[in-house]
């Protein structure tokens, strides 16, 4: 169980209920944002044509981002956690997160920026697997504030506007870039320290 006041617990931490509906409004907005992606990648290949595209894309990816926000508050405040929705929860928002910073590339956001953000989530992504039979690692407050940025600092930069484009978004592009960068590191030492502990209790049991 997630320590209060220090981590938050996501969809892959909470419990599942066997007697939730698969059909369920959690993972009915968690669809809905996959199929946003394609909606959102269509938009961005008329980016540099047309300006309706512009604000569109800005509009469908923020519109995405809030079905992360609302699915998970739904499934835990309503018990309708589904296996469903702790595999595609995850992938709906890497798909989304991870689209705009390749179709932002290489300008407004350099492709190093962007290989740090895709490396660091596959990391983790692979990590999360590797320990999920000692344990779960929930999402902390650091990583929901990575994912803020993240998608404030991709907002800020569809918005075809020198306000946001050329001032706003490259400053929240930085600490999206820090707080992508710390929280990795963070969940590599957490992740670390679960394995030491499991193999330290795992002798004992067996005694």
């Amino acid at each position: 169980m997630a320590e209060q006041g220090n981590l938050v617990p996501d969809q892959i931490g909470d419990a599942v209920n066997p007697a939730a509906a698969l059909n369920n409004l959690a993972n009915r907005l968690t669809v809905l944002r996959l199929i946003l992606v394609p909606l959102f990648i269509g938009a961005m290949w008329l980016y540099d044509v047309f300006e309706i595209a512009q604000w569109a894309s800005a509009i469908i990816f923020l519109g995405a981002a809030l079905t992360d926000v609302a699915d998970g508050q739904i499934a835990r405040k309503y018990n309708l956690v589904t296996n469903f929705g702790k595999i595609a929860d995850p992938i709906a928002d890497k798909l989304l997160v991870g689209s705009a910073f390749v179709l932002l590339s290489p300008d407004p956001i350099p492709w190093t920026i962007t290989g740090i953000v895709l490396a660091r989530e596959l990391i983790v992504t692979i990590i999360r697997f590797l320990v999920i039979k000692r344990g779960v690692i929930p999402a902390s407050r650091g990583g929901k504030a990575k994912t803020l940025s993240q998608t404030i600092a991709i907002v800020l930069l569809l918005i075809p506007t020198q306000l946001t484009g050329l001032l706003l978004g490259p400053i929240a592009l930085t600490i999206a870039v820090v707080l992508t960068v710390v929280t990795g590191i963070d969940f590599c030492v957490k992740a670390f320290l679960l394995v030491r502990k499991a193999s330290t209790q795992a002798p004992q049991e067996a005694m």
